[in-house]
């Protein structure tokens, strides 16, 4: 394909013209509204339709469009009933605009633009309202999706379509600007892309604004990390309701938001379990041949799998279980079921991961995952599920509702690798699975994100979770959330709850968190005021919505008798709430305009230069192809090479037409339904195609100097001393004479070299701490066992030999 962003029929750019985004951020929620500004080009009037990502746990709750003076404000309205509303206007010649959430991706929309009338322009303004999400430096994480600055992939980069117009040649303008505001002090913002100074709006820095700067090139999403002063201390912030809602409603009665971070007792901390069944699932899809950035030193999204794969295997406690999969249009697992981790089965597992490679097709979750919940568990030995992707799947849902299903056996740890990863298959599974989500995108180093997993992985399982509340008499409260089944020392968890009744005095609550740590009883609280937080619009509302909606659509789908209860309740709450659901849509016609919009007949088939693929960066891109209407008459393909925005326009049909077609573009959006069952998705021999060139990148080997750190960790034994060998001396930049001539001559040679080991992380690589600690204490915890008395001179000749100054408290021993 040689298309490139938006393009008319005569291969010409391009109906947007500028993109207006602006962040409010109030503690941990923050509120986008990003106008897209589009022009139509051609000489007929255009109906389009856009397929776009947006963050997995937003909540839309604005939609419209200004065409000239006049504003078009969608409403929310039942899904069915929206669609025949917008097909019956744009058949009228009406302009018409209908934004809906696909039904198995809750991070996917479709927004249908009809009826532009030859030059006219138009401003579509989307609002939504999303939750940070906290990283491991204690920041908090706002991601601008590539729709909302769609991007060109630089021509330099190989990935996906080619485009031929350079980045630097974008056609369109992104203007984005930042407020920040917070009852803790902000000590900092960065990001990703180059920003204006960070202005201070008050002198207690509780209030900041800052600009991206001009010259954004479109090549990767925007990241935005605030850093705030006491991050961890939890909080709340109560928001009243709308006077005007129903009584007893969710919108009539105020909402808090509970912010937790529990923090448990040191010495239960200090004993990291030593039992456990550890599968890593593995996405071997022909994309992890592509790089993890598009900087100097970028490694193969696979070759950097295979490098954390070394520094799990080697963290893995002995005696715990552990298997390998990896999976792409088939999966495959490196033992027949889980194996005991010993010195063999280590070994066994390193050689097949050095030969994997990025070459099994696309990107299918589903079935390894329902063969790996077949599996019979380990008594005694808890299963924990680590997955890495860089992808999307068609079918989120029900991989979703698959592991929820087995929440009960295992916890599910998953990582988005690259910036095309799915943010709500991979913050699903872990939700869903009681784990921990990470995303590594940019420059990001896989390892350390993938350790602290494992170091949450390996904390004691907090058993028997209760949460009280206290209020003044006369109010009582409803928890909106999930029960929490899940804590993690120092990881935020959120509590959405609506409070009812009127208050007979008081202004003060609470909420109790209580539960049971290595059968040690805990108990966190928090106190906070009832007063309502001003400025607050009705952001917690709509959170505390989309997290109900959320939990009812699960509910449908896990088959309960009353699903026609269950889908009204949704309707009705997202109706009142103004924000999207699974069977609802934003609609809003230009019911106004003095004149149909009317132009000559012009029947075409879709063809490749006028079915419009916008974008051509990987991200957001639906993973999954689809058969076209017969009146289509063509084939195309959408995978993780797919620009993640694409448009279709035709001419429009006069009234007469109706009874023929009431819209090519409601057939056309059956064709983007992902119905799998009945076969509107199939995957096609262009999908395979696409794989296995693009895997031939995975199969180059690419010569670089191998780190220092891996050569240390891969020579280590299972147990988790090291031998003295030649090979470990070439870690130190010394000879094999030299550590032998040096050893104590009372101590062993096994733990000289583990010595020697640790003095050299803890002198040389002290700044990758976190991917090397359980390395660390595998081998100080094999030490204490060989019981070799003092190592006073031990550590004092190391030191000597190696050049460091570190002491026999710091290494442990």
């Amino acid at each position: 394909m040689e298309i490139c962003g938006l393009v008319t029929q005569k291969n010409e750019p391009v109906p947007l013209k500028s993109i207006s985004v602006e962040v409010r951020v109030q503690d941990h929620v923050a509120t986008v509204s990003s106008t897209l500004q589009y022009v139509n080009e051609e000489e007929r009037p255009l109906e389009a339709l856009f397929v776009f990502p947006l963050p997995a746990d937003a909540a839309v709750c604005h939609f419209s469009a200004k065409i000239g003076e006049q504003e078009i404000v969608a409403e929310v309205q039942d899904r069915e009933s929206a669609r025949d509303q917008y097909d019956d206007a744009v058949s009228s010649g009406q302009q018409a605009f209908l934004l809906e959430e696909s039904a198995e991706s809750p991070d996917v929309f479709k927004l249908s633009v009809g009826c532009l009338s030859a030059g006219q322009n138009a401003a579509v303004t989307i609002i939504y309202v999303t939750e940070l999400t906290v990283q491991e430096d204690h920041s908090l994480r706002f991601c601008l999706p590539a729709v909302l600055n769609p991007r060109y992939t630089p021509a330099a980069s190989g990935a996906g379509i080619v485009s031929e117009i350079s980045s630097g040649a974008v056609p369109y303008t992104l203007t984005l600007s930042v407020h920040v505001s917070s009852p803790k002090p902000i000590s900092k913002l960065e990001s990703n892309c180059t920003l204006d100074p960070l202005v201070f709006l008050h002198s207690d820095h509780t209030q900041a604004t800052v600009n991206l700067s001009p010259g954004h090139m479109f090549d990767k999403d925007l990241e935005l990390f605030v850093y705030y002063q006491d991050t961890h201390q939890p909080s709340a912030i109560v928001e009243a309701g709308v006077t005007t809602a129903p009584p007893g409603s969710l919108m009539r009665d105020p909402v808090v938001m509970i912010s937790l971070y529990p923090e448990f007792p040191e010495e239960v901390m200090k004993s990291l379990a030593s039992q456990g069944e550890f599968v890593f699932v593995i996405d071997r899809s022909g994309s992890m041949g592509s790089m993890m950035h598009q900087g100097k030193g970028a490694q193969m999204r696979i070759e950097s799998a295979k490098d954390t794969l070394l520094l799990l295997l080697k963290s893995l406690p002995m005696g715990c279980y552990f298997n390998i999969y990896g999976f792409g249009s088939r999966f495959e697992a490196f033992f027949p079921q889980s194996v005991e981790y010993n010195q063999d089965s280590m070994d066994q597992a390193l050689k097949r991961v050095k030969e994997m490679q990025a070459d099994m097709g696309g990107t299918e979750i589903l079935q390894p995952l329902k063969h790996i919940y077949s599996q019979p568990c380990y008594p005694n030995h808890p299963r924990q599920l680590f997955i890495f992707t860089d992808g999307e799947v068609f079918n989120t849902k029900e991989v979703l509702d698959l592991v929820k299903g087995h929440a009960h056996s295992h916890r599910c740890f998953s990582f988005g690798i690259g910036e095309g990863a799915s943010a709500a298959l991979i913050t699903g599974m872990a939700r869903e699975g009681s784990g921990h989500a990470q995303f590594i995108t940019d420059t990001d180093r896989m390892q350390p994100k993938v350790m602290q997993s494992l170091r949450f992985a390996l904390q004691p399982a907090v058993v028997n979770i209760s949460v009280d509340w206290t209020l003044p008499d006369g109010l009582t409260v409803d928890t909106l959330s999930p029960p929490i089944n899940v804590l993690f020392q120092g990881q935020r968890t959120l509590i959405y709850a609506q409070i009812k009744g009127e208050s007979s005095g008081g202004s003060e609550g609470s909420v109790t968190v209580k539960y049971s740590l290595k059968d040690q009883p805990v108990t966190n609280q928090l106190h906070f005021c009832l007063k309502p937080t001003e400025e607050t619009g009705l952001s917690i509302h709509r959170l505390a919505a989309r997290t109900l909606i959320r939990s009812l659509e699960q509910e449908e789908r896990s088959g309960a008798a009353d699903v026609e209860d269950i889908k009204s309740r949704m309707v009705e709450l997202s109706v009142q709430a103004g924000v999207s659901s699974v069977h609802t849509a934003f609609i809003a016609v230009n019911k106004d305009t003095r004149q149909t919009v009317k132009g000559p007949l012009l029947q075409r088939g879709i063809t490749q230069s006028e079915f419009l693929l916008a974008l051509t960066a990987p991200i957001g891109a639906l993973r999954c192809d689809f058969s076209l209407p017969d009146e289509l008459d063509n084939r195309y393909v959408l995978d993780s090479a797919t620009p993640p925005l694409l448009a279709q326009s035709k001419a429009i049909q006069p009234a007469s037409e109706r009874t023929k077609s009431k819209s090519l573009l409601g057939k056309l959006r059956q064709a983007l339904s992902y119905d799998h069952d009945s076969q509107k998705i199939r995957r096609s021999k262009k999908k395979a195609a696409y794989d296995e060139s693009d895997s031939c990148s995975a199969s180059l080997a690419i010569k670089e100097t191998k780190d220092p750190l891996l050569q240390l960790v891969s020579l280590q034994k299972a147990s988790g001393c090291w031998e003295l060998d030649v090979a470990l001396a070439d870690v130190f930049g010394k000879t094999d004479d030299e550590l032998t001539n040096q050893k104590p001559a009372q101590v062993d040679g096994s733990v000289w070299a583990t010595v020697l080991a640790l003095i050299w992380l803890y002198g040389c690589k002290i700044e990758q701490q976190v991917e090397w600690q359980f390395v660390a204490m595998k081998a100080v915890s094999w030490i204490g066992f060989q019981k070799v008395g003092d190592l006073s001179q031990c550590v004092c000749l190391g030191n000597i030999l190696l050049g460091y100054q570190v002491t026999k408290e710091t290494l442990g021993v």
